[in-house]
């Protein structure tokens, strides 16, 4: 989910970028210098969608593989956020930048850097390159590497559980931008509720924004309103894809003491909706944690292998959380799905 900050390439020197990226928040984490003991530093450069680290959704996910890479290797790194609403030539700048300061590897955070990692790599071949959330699962050439993630799959079992868990036989979804990839969501979610009870009612989704407003993954203001809808419609279990707006979501469908759904991260735990916690029924997790880990330990083994890299049920991936037990009753029945979908007996479709 992701995007930022404005600048002409026209008119740019290389200080006026580097001066740029700083404002844009940039930031550097010491980590040794090029030789300690013994072990040569690995410079990772990271580049946030919009949000940056601290979204408390996709981007913290994905902070959470770098700072356990940063345990288990000896590394630099440097992460710059995105702005809203920015070009392409924007993403190729800020990933420039890090490749010409000679990090290695880069990582691209979230399906809008897709076209400026594939452009970028064909000018700095020796350096590795990571999308995490490829567009349509797609990148070119040996140093890149494209992380894609079956959310459909994921999110039928919750939507499995929300559909077992309803009392009004009513549940909503509510999207953050409306893009093809949201729509693996909400078509996974929709499947899983409607195989779990033929007779529920799954209101029409509602989307925040359209492209190329992003702001649908970051104004919490805008999944409160949206929450609110599908409350008044009758919806007792909502869940959201919406990154940082999804917050908004969480706290208004706790407040009227109904089930929300959290999504990328367990967000049971977060602190921003911790007056919403016990409402919070699972988390669809997806493992962006994981695929910048394996990325950076394979550049770091040189076992890096260029193509994508899929994360289903199958390998973990994907999954559906249990923080705070309030699924405990109905586990045994999610987990028969996961196995009949990991087995090819249910197809979950990417498509509403």
């Amino acid at each position: 989910m992701r995007r930022g900050l404005k600048i002409s390439l026209v008119t740019l020197t290389g200080a006026a970028l580097t001066l740029s990226a700083s404002a844009c928040g940039g930031k550097k984490t010491s980590g040794g210098s090029d030789d300690e003991g013994g072990k040569k530093t690995l410079k990772v450069g990271l580049a946030f969608d919009i949000g940056g680290r601290g979204d408390q959704s996709f981007n913290d996910s994905a902070a959470a593989g770098l700072d356990k890479v940063k345990k288990d290797l000896n590394i630099q790194t440097e992460e710059i956020s995105a702005k809203p609403d920015e070009p392409d030539a924007d993403k190729e700048a800020r990933l420039k930048l890090l490749a010409g300061k000679g990090y290695n590897p880069i990582i691209g955070v979230g399906f809008a850097y897709t076209n400026a990692v594939n452009k970028v790599a064909k000018d700095y071949p020796n350096t590795k390159f990571l999308v995490v959330d490829a567009d349509q699962c797609k990148v070119e050439g040996a140093n890149v590497e494209g992380a894609c993630f079956s959310e459909e799959q994921g999110s039928f079992l919750v939507g499995a559980a929300a559909a077992l868990k309803s009392k009004t036989n009513t549940i909503g979804f509510i999207g953050g931008v409306n893009v093809p990839l949201i729509h693996k969501f909400q078509a996974g979610y929709e499947a899983g509720a409607k195989k779990a009870k033929p007779g529920i009612k799954v209101l029409p989704a509602k989307y925040l924004t359209q492209p190329p407003n992003f702001d649908g993954f970051k104004n919490p203001a805008l999944g409160n309103e949206a929450a609110k809808g599908q409350l008044d419609a009758g919806a007792d279990v909502i869940y959201h894809a919406a990154g940082g707006a999804g917050i908004g979501v969480i706290k208004t469908v706790g407040a009227a003491k109904k089930w929300a759904i959290g999504v990328d991260s367990d967000q049971y735990n977060l602190p921003a909706v911790a007056e919403a916690k016990e409402q919070i029924l699972t988390s669809m997790v997806k493992r962006v944690d994981l695929s910048v880990y394996d990325f950076v330990k394979s550049v770091s083994d040189n076992t890096f292998k260029g193509g994508t890299k899929k994360y289903d049920l199958s390998n973990d991936g994907v999954a559906y959380s249990v923080s705070g037990g309030k699924i405990d009753d109905i586990k045994a029945k999610l987990d028969e799905l996961k196995a009949d979908i990991v087995s090819g007996k249910i197809t979950v479709p990417v498509k509403p």
